[in-house]
């Protein structure tokens, strides 16, 4: 459970603090304060920056996929770089994809591909890091050192609709396996992490951690200790001139109406879908997860992460990315074609990436060994030409930016870095990148130090 710091006090007669009511089923319901969300609101108005609705749907591809296997192949390249599989057509002229993506290859109108982004690093935590959060990490170290995407955005904007987590991992916040690692708040402090469900919606009993009362905790007694905290605050309120107070209230009445209200509740309850829908999005872990994400968006929360895991191929190419690629086609395809139907695809941007890709040149499955000691040939780790996919949310479909060399060693045309990503990230949500908060020292730090919007997708 997360919590935010607003000093100590004693308990109650039940033995429940201000602290642990803070922490009744909200985990990650912290956002800013009101005033906090006004100004940033007014920053971005100044800025000339529309005024959205909306909200980001991030399918995390944790451990690495291989560009060269996805949406970058290259079959002229050497049979070693070529790979194993062929391209195929969609339905927009030119953009070609893995012909183990045929239902992403009937909607390529409604997505975009970046082939060009790079950072130049091979590191599981460091490209984590450089993808997630915007800036140089770590070499090896897992400790971030900048707050991500997700927490800068719901600290600036808080949720779309109130009672709402505004920050959401289906089923984990999990980069190269730490939770919350570099999808965590940081120097914003743990009550910015996101909210996880804990548990695979594909499951027959799905149920969600953390969002019932606990067993001797009624809405009745929430509501008369509620009143009595509001009582308690009040002198301090008087004589409070930071706002501080003021921003604790706001956090009071949204983790209350999270724990007690129907929206939420009715959002995470994916039983109620229409089988047929589900079944659209592949019944597995990874579909559902999907699935579930579009359920939360829609009911108001503004940056939903999915965690598919298992992309770590040095040897063994073949058979994981025949586990791993229909899976993929079948849950983006799902979502692309469920936000339509619903009038939710200009509201909803869907990006999908990982922390890197892997190396053009297939090796022999020996990873430093015999050949194939370990397994059939694969892929190693590769920062140099990497992709991600964006659509809806207002993004442009059907345009694919950049090139990479004949080999996909390198960008030759249009070299884009993940600052690029995260300035269009900003841009679709209305949200000035430059909007600053204070890290540990009181320092003001920028929500992205470099890169530009993709004009190209605008």
């Amino acid at each position: 459970m997360f919590r935010i710091d607003a000093g100590e006090t004693g308990k109650y007669c039940d033995g429940f603090s201000r602290r642990n009511f803070l922490q009744i089923g909200v985990a990650g319901m912290g956002t800013a304060g009101l005033p906090q969300i006004l100004r940033a609101k007014e920053a971005a108005a100044a800025q000339g920056l529309e005024k959205k609705e909306t909200s980001v749907i991030l399918i995390w591809l944790d451990g690495g996929p291989s560009h060269m296997d996805l949406y970058d192949l290259k079959p002229e390249a050497p049979s070693e770089y070529a790979g194993l599989w062929r391209p195929i057509h969609t339905n927009v002229p030119g953009f070609d994809i893995g012909e183990l993506f045929p239902l992403q290859a009937q909607m390529a109108d409604k997505f975009s591909i970046v082939r060009s982004l790079y950072h130049n690093n091979g590191g599981h935590f460091a490209g984590g890091h450089w993808m997630l959060t915007g800036r140089r990490g770590p070499g090896s170290a897992n400790v971030g050192l900048s707050p991500s995407i997700g927490s800068m955005v719901t600290k600036a904007l808080g949720s779309r609709e109130p009672g709402m987590p505004p920050y959401v991992s289906v089923p984990v916040a999990s980069s190269i396996g730490r939770r919350p690692g570099y999808f965590g708040a940081h120097f914003l402090g743990q009550q910015h992490n996101p909210f996880e469900t804990g548990s695979d919606p594909n499951n027959a009993n799905f149920k969600v951690q953390n969002l019932q009362l606990t067993k001797p905790l009624t809405v009745k007694r929430l509501e008369n200790r509620r009143a009595l905290l509001q009582n308690f605050d009040k002198l301090r309120r008087d004589s409070d001139r930071s706002g501080m107070i003021d921003a604790m209230d706001r956090f009071d009445q949204q983790a209350f109406d999270f724990v007690t209200g129907t929206r939420a509740r009715k959002a995470f309850d994916i039983s109620s879908e229409d089988p047929k829908l589900r079944d659209s999005y592949g019944r597995n872990g990874w579909g559902q997860s999907t699935l579930l994400a579009r359920r939360l968006v829609e009911a108001g929360s503004t940056f939903v992460t999915c965690h598919f895991g298992g992309w770590d191929h040095h040897w063994n190419l073949k058979s994981g990315m025949e586990s791993v690629l229909p899976r993929v086609d079948q849950a983006v395809s799902g979502l692309f074609s469920d936000l339509v139907q619903r009038g939710l695809y200009e509201k909803v941007l869907v990006v999908l990436c990982g922390e890197f890709s892997r190396t053009p040149r297939m090796n022999n499955g020996g990873n430093g060994g015999a050949p194939l000691s370990k397994g059939t040939p694969g892929r190693d780790h590769w920062g140099n030409s990497m992709f991600c996919l964006m659509g809806g949310g207002g993004i442009r479909g059907g345009q694919i930016v950049g090139a990479t060399n004949r080999k996909g060693e390198r960008p030759i045309k249009r070299a884009v870095r993940p600052g690029h990503i995260h300035h269009t990230i900003y841009h679709a949500l209305g949200m000035d990148p430059q909007t600053h908060f204070l890290n540990h020292q009181g320092r003001p730090i920028a929500a992205v130090d470099h890169g530009e919007v993709i004009g190209e997708l605008i």
